[in-house]
C-alpha cells in the first residue's frame, strides 16, 4: 500500500441514534468500494464491523471501530461509532480522528436523544457535517417532518453559523442506494456513489503540517499475540517510518522511550503494513507497549504531549467482588479478588468511560448506564470469571455544599391504550411530564425528566405492562440536588431456607406464595432469592422438602404436580430487580439473586 498524498485523505465518523443504520451503511460503502472480491464472503454478510459476540447478539455497536476504503484515488477512513447513550465514552475519544461526520437518521424515528448528543460531540469537534435520511423504504416515512426536525436541531446546536449549511441525501442503507432528492420509489436504481462523491466534496481533507516533528494522540488500542499492543490514532503532524525512535508521552508527564516496530494501515476489516505514515492518516504502530488511551506517541528529538482526551463522568456504579456464596469457585475458572482486579486494569486500558476503585476486597465500578456495565459483567462471564454483583448506585456529585444527582430526559412511544399504564409508574417514580402529543398513527409520544435513579427497575416493568409495545430512549442531560430517596416498588422475595435440591411438590407451594424463579431439581442454598412474593415482605420458603410416603400414598400420585415454568431473567434484568440488600452471584453458567446476608438469624437482627 502506497503512501497517501494528504490532501486525497477523508477522515469520517459515521453517527447515529441505535438502530438508524449506521453499521448497515458502512457495510455498503465497503461492498461498493471493491474492498473485497466478488468471491469474498463478506459480500454476502450484513454487520461486518459488528465482529464482536454480544454486538451480534444485541444488535447494537458496542465499540467504535475504524476502517477504510479506498475511492477512485481517494482513501477514506470510516469511524463506524456506537449508537447507544451508555458507550458514548466511544464516541468521545474517536471524534477527535475525523474532519467531517455523516448525521444518519431514521426516516420515520426522525432525530432521538443520542442524535442529539453525538451531533453536539460533532459540532463541537467543529466537524463538517453530511446529513443521510436512511431508511427512505419504510412505510411510515415522514422525510419532510424529519428535515424540519433536522433543521430545529442544528439550529439548538450549531457552534457557529457555516454548520447550518448541511448538505442532506436520502438512503435506503439495506438496499445499498443514496440519491441527492427523494426518490418517489425506493426501488428505483441506485447506488452508494452519491455518498461518496459527497465525502470528497464536502468533506475538508485534514489540516496538517507536515514540515514539523511526527506527533500522534493514542484513540484506540489493539492486540494479537503476534505483534502485541496497537497504538492507533490519527497523525496530528509531521511523517513516521518504520524503525522511528519515538517518546511515549505519560498522562503523568514522564516520557518513555520507545521505537516503533511496524506501521500499518486499515483495508476492509483488514489491514496492511506500510513503510510510513504522513499526518492526516489514521495508523497502527507497533513496538510501543505502554501506551494507553489519551497518551501521545511524538518524535524523540521533540517530545510534545497533546491534550488529553475529556470524557463525561460516569453516572452509575456498581459493587463488583469475589463470589461469596455456598457455590464459590465450583463453575468460574477465575474467581479471586487479584484475577478480578488484573481484568478490571485491563478493561480500562480501553474502555475510557468506566472506572475502577479498589475497595480492599471487591471494587466499585463506574460506566455510563446499566447497558455499559451489563455489557462488562456479560463480557467478563464469557471469559470464564465468577463474582458478585451489588444493585446499582448513582454517582452523585458535590458541588457549593450541595449533593447533585443526574437527571435524564426520557423520551416515550407508546401506543395510546397504554399511555395511563406509563403516566401511573413515572407517577410513583416523581418524573416530571415536559411534553405529550400523539402521532396520527395512535402512538402518543411523551418525554420525561426524571433522576438516574428513578430508571433503575423501570424498563422491565413498563415492557410487561405495555406487553412490550413501548420504546423507550434516555440520555443524561445535567444535575439537580439530590431529592428524597423512592420507596421500595418493587414486592418482597422468596428466599430458600436451607441448601439441597428443588423439589416438584415443594415449588408446587411456592408458586401458590408468588412468582417461581427456579427450576425443579435445581440446586439452591439458604439465603438465595427463589421466587418474588405477591406481597411487601420477604418470606423463606423451604424449596427442597420432599414429599414424604405413607402406606396411604403411592408413590406414582407424586408424578401429577404441575409447574408453571419459572420465570428466568436477563442479565439486566437481574441487576434492575436487585434491592440494597441483594446482590447477583454471576459465573459462566448461572445467574443467581440472592441476599447480602445469607445467614436468616442476622438478616432479621
Amino acid at each position: 500500500m502506497k503512501i497517501q498524498d494528504p490532501t486525497k485523505i477523508r477522515n469520517i465518523a459515521i453517527i447515529a441514534h441505535v438502530d438508524h443504520g449506521k453499521t448497515t451503511l458502512v457495510d455498503g460503502l465497503l461492498k461498493q468500494s471493491q474492498t473485497f472480491r466478488d468471491n469474498q464472503a463478506e459480500m454476502t454478510q450484513t454487520l461486518i464491523m459488528d465482529s464482536g459476540d454480544q454486538e451480534r447478539e444485541r444488535g447494537i455497536t458496542i465499540t467504535a471501530k475504524i476502517t477504510a476504503v479506498q475511492h477512485n484515488d481517494y482513501r477514506i477512513n470510516i469511524i463506524d461509532t456506537p449508537g447507544h447513550a451508555d458507550f458514548s465514552g466511544e464516541v468521545e475519544r474517536t471524534l477527535n480522528m475525523a474532519d467531517g461526520c455523516l448525521l444518519i437518521v431514521d426516516a420515520q424515528e426522525g432525530p432521538m436523544p443520542q442524535t442529539k448528543f453525538v451531533l453536539a460531540k460533532a459540532l463541537a469537534a467543529e466537524l463538517s457535517p453530511i446529513v443521510i435520511i436512511n431508511k427512505i423504504d419504510k412505510a411510515g416515512r415522514r422525510i419532510k417532518e424529519v428535515e424540519d426536525e433536522l433543521a430545529d436541531l442544528f439550529l439548538e446546536l450549531a457552534v457557529h453559523e457555516d454548520q447550518l449549511h448541511y448538505p442532506v441525501y436520502y438512503a435506503a442503507g439495506r438496499a445499498g442506494k443514496a440519491w441527492i432528492t427523494p426518490p418517489d420509489d425506493a426501488d428505483v436504481d441506485g447506488d452508494l456513489g452519491v455518498i461518496f462523491d459527497a465525502i470528497i466534496d464536502k468533506i475538508p481533507a485534514p489540516s496538517i503540517e507536515l514540515d514539523k516533528p511526527f506527533q500522534m494522540l493514542v484513540t484506540a488500542l489493539a492486540h494479537d499475540t503476534f505483534k502485541g499492543k496497537y497504538a492507533i490514532g490519527r497523525i496530528t503532524r509531521g511523517t513516521v517510518k518504520t524503525g522511528d525512535p519515538v517518546v511515549l508521552c505519560k498522562k503523568d508527564g514522564s516520557f518513555v522511550k520507545a521505537k516503533v516496530d511496524n506501521i500499518f494501515m486499515s483495508h476492509g476489516i483488514s489491514k496492511s503494513e506500510v513503510p510510513a505514515g504522513v499526518a492526516g492518516d489514521i495508523v497502527q504502530l507497533t513496538g510501543i507497549p505502554g501506551a494507553k488511551i489519551g497518551e501521545t506517541v511524538a518524535d524523540a528529538t521533540q517530545p510534545e504531549a497533546l491534550p488529553i482526551i475529556e470524557v463525561e463522568a460516569p453516572t452509575l456504579r456498581i459493587y463488583l467482588g469475589p463470589n461469596t456464596s455456598p457455590f464459590k469457585g465450583i463453575e468460574g475458572e477465575f474467581s479471586t479478588s487479584r484475577q478480578i482486579s488484573d481484568r478490571l486494569q485491563r478493561e480500562i486500558e480501553t474502555n475510557v468511560g468506566l472506572q475502577v476503585q479498589d475497595d480492599g476486597i471487591g471494587f466499585t465500578v463506574a460506566g455510563r448506564g446499566e447497558l455499559h456495565l451489563g455489557v462488562l459483567i456479560e463480557t467478563m462471564r464469557r471469559e470464564g470469571y465468577e463474582f458478585e454483583v451489588g444493585r446499582p448506585q448513582v454517582v452523585t456529585i458535590e458541588k457549593d455544599g450541595q449533593t447533585l444527582e443526574p437527571i435524564e430526559e426520557l423520551i416515550i412511544e407508546v401506543p395510546a391504550e397504554h399511555v395511563g399504564t406509563v403516566q401511573m409508574e413515572l407517577g410513583v417514580r416523581r418524573a416530571t411530564l415536559k411534553e405529550q402529543f400523539a402521532s396520527p398513527k395512535g402512538v402518543t409520544k411523551l418525554i420525561y425528566e426524571l433522576p438516574t435513579r428513578s430508571l433503575l427497575g423501570m424498563r422491565n416493568i413498563l415492557i410487561t405492562n405495555t406487553k412490550g409495545t413501548i420504546i423507550m430512549n434516555s440520555l443524561t442531560i445535567g444535575y439537580q440536588p439530590q431529592t428524597a430517596a423512592l420507596n421500595q416498588l418493587r414486592n418482597g422475595v422468596l428466599i430458600a431456607f436451607e441448601q439441597g435440591i428443588t423439589t416438584p411438590y415443594s415449588l408446587q407451594n411456592a408458586e401458590a406464595r408468588g412468582t417461581v424463579f427456579v427450576n425443579p431439581a435445581q440446586k439452591v442454598y439458604a439465603g438465595q432469592i427463589v421466587g418474588l412474593n405477591t406481597r411487601q415482605e420477604d418470606m423463606e420458603m423451604n424449596v427442597c422438602k420432599p414429599k414424604h410416603l405413607t402406606n396411604m400414598r403411592s408413590s406414582s400420585s407424586d408424578g401429577v404436580v404441575q409447574l408453571t415454568p419459572p420465570t428466568i431473567f436477563s442479565l439486566e434484568q437481574c441487576l434492575d430487580f436487585l434491592e440494597n440488600d441483594e446482590l447477583l452471584e454471576v459465573t459462566p453458567k448461572n445467574l443467581r439473586l440472592r441476599k447480602r446476608e445469607l445467614d436468616a438469624k442476622k438478616r432479621k437482627r
